[in-house]
């Protein structure tokens, strides 16, 4: 089958043959017709298998009758909104708008948080027919009356369920109470959960489902790997495997936290690899480059939040790597869904240490695949990994019985009272033994870590500079002055300048 046998009209058709498309996708055979037929559609398949395109094609055959070349913004209403999780999932949606409306006077933009409103408020004014956007930056726009939604005619929502684990709903629910009723609403998402089902019986008139394949389905391109690992070793156990893979291929990694996010390519940078991290706490203009410097090969390695498991499309990315293992099953399947996109070939590698047992569990059952265990030389696991009960047993058995010097086992009911120590001794032995700890507190600031890693500026943009020999010492009074100075708050009188 052909884009030209799904009914869509000349100017898509010439868009999609620019873009060198020449047959549709699964997902995009099925979901198509129904949505030119008026219909409101619930549509899951799997990550990479083109859903974008399969509801931005319709949508712009439907609006085709509303394209006007005016310039008066009165020609422009909106009349499509398209919500999504994240700026960057937001960014990809609107270009797939633009790339197949661009034969069409149809205008588009994207609206997102954590940049200035007003270059957003000055397009919006211009006139727009359609508004890729994320829930909190478009009810700013609603508050500060900048955008009206009382001619919106088409409501996608894609990735719905990463907007149930992010908090959206109530967003969401709060939008649709602005539009109107008469409108064809379309629900996209990789997975669905019956929370997400709930919301579709609430936004949607009797859709139509589809799904091209069984829920949480992952590519068939992907391979699978699991190394087992000891949770201390595992940096060192990334920079293994990214120094043995060819230096032509980019990885992306993922970790839980923004904190070892930013940490974790400190530690590659400091071991001779090109990395960087994006998550949430990060500039959008930080973000954008972090991520057009990984599309460009500038960065080999992107660590990433779970900011980074939608909307990312990296054309032949060859693996994806879980540093940690998410704490929601459906996530691995949007985390790996970066790699193997469009029918090329792709490997996930997770580091799994012993406490993450539970997660792999959950994960194999829901992909229904038992993932190849492979233990890398010199990285062993901790010795009850493959044991199923050994962290249970050892959590709920009493400690073992220590023993004295000579080998043999003390009493296990009431502790020995110890012989105590002449008053004298103790006292003088006290104030010697403080004094031969103060020193090893004074070499190194408690917020700089052993790598120089600094705990209290831990998202702060780096710029490497060579550190003095003496960093971290103690500061000693200046021999000219005879005192250190001291604070006018403190009742000093300042440092002389």
């Amino acid at each position: 089958m052909s884009f030209s046998e799904l009914g869509l009209i000349p100017e898509i058709l010439q868009a999609v043959t620019d873009a060198g498309y020449t047959e549709p996708t699964p997902i995009q055979r099925q979901a198509i017709p129904v949505i030119l037929a008026g219909h409101d559609v619930m549509g899951g398949a799997q990550t990479g298998t083109g859903k974008t395109a399969g509801f931005t094609l319709p949508l712009l055959n439907r609006l085709a009758r509303h394209a006007s070349t005016s310039t008066s913004p009165a020609r422009h209403q909106v009349r499509a909104l398209i919500l999504a999780p994240t700026r960057e999932l937001a960014m990809q949606v609107y270009e797939s708008v633009k790339m197949y409306s661009k034969h069409l006077p149809l205008r588009s933009t994207c609206i997102y948080g954590g940049v200035d409103m007003n270059p957003q408020i000055q397009e919006l004014r211009r006139g727009i027919e359609i508004v890729v956007a994320t829930p909190g930056r478009l009810l700013d726009h609603v508050q500060q009356k900048t955008i009206a939604l009382g001619q919106v005619e088409f409501l996608i929502l894609d990735e719905a369920d990463r907007m149930l684990d992010m908090g959206f709903i109530p967003d969401i629910r709060r939008i649709l109470a602005l539009l109107p009723a008469a409108r064809q609403s379309l629900l996209f998402s990789a997975t669905f959960s019956d929370e997400i089902k709930k919301l579709a019986d609430q936004m949607l008139k009797n859709p139509q489902l589809i799904e091209v394949a069984r829920r949480n389905m992952v590519s068939e391109t992907i391979s699978h790997i699991v190394h087992p690992v000891s949770s201390g070793l595992k940096r060192n156990l990334l920079a293994h495997i990214v120094r043995h893979e060819d230096e032509a291929n980019q990885v992306l990694v993922f970790v839980d936290t923004k904190f070892a996010c930013s940490r974790l390519a400190h530690f590659l940078e400091r071991h001779g690899i090109s990395a960087d991290s994006i998550h949430g706490d990060k500039s959008q203009q930080a973000r954008t480059e972090t991520l057009e410097n990984f599309k460009n090969g500038k960065v080999r390695v992107l660590v990433a939040t779970d900011v980074a498991a939608r909307g990312l499309d990296i054309e032949d990315l060859p693996s994806v790597i879980n540093f940690e293992l998410p704490h929601t099953a459906e996530d691995y399947v949007h985390r790996i869904g970066r790699t193997g996109r469009a029918g090329k070939s792709g490997k996930a590698v997770s580091l799994v240490s012993s406490e993450e047992r539970h997660r792999l569990a959950d994960i194999q059952k829901l992909i229904k695949l038992d993932i190849k265990q492979e233990v890398v030389p010199g990285f062993d696991p901790e010795p009850d990994f493959f044991d199923g009960e050994g962290g249970r047993r050892r959590r709920s058995n009493p400690a073992p019985a220590s023993h004295s010097a000579e080998g043999a086992p003390e009493r296990s009911g009431r502790p020995e009272r110890a012989p105590r120590e002449p008053r004298g001794e103790s006292r003088e032995r006290a104030p010697r033994e403080s004094r031969e700890r103060a020193p090893q507190r004074s070499r190194q600031p408690s917020h700089i870590a052993a790598d120089g890693f600094d705990f209290s500026k831990p998202y702060e943009e780096r710029n490497p500079a060579p550190k003095s020999a003496d960093a971290g010492a103690q500061v000693l009074p200046d021999p000219q002055k005879g005192q250190r100075p001291i604070a006018v708050l403190l009742g000093g009188l300042g440092r002389k300048h």
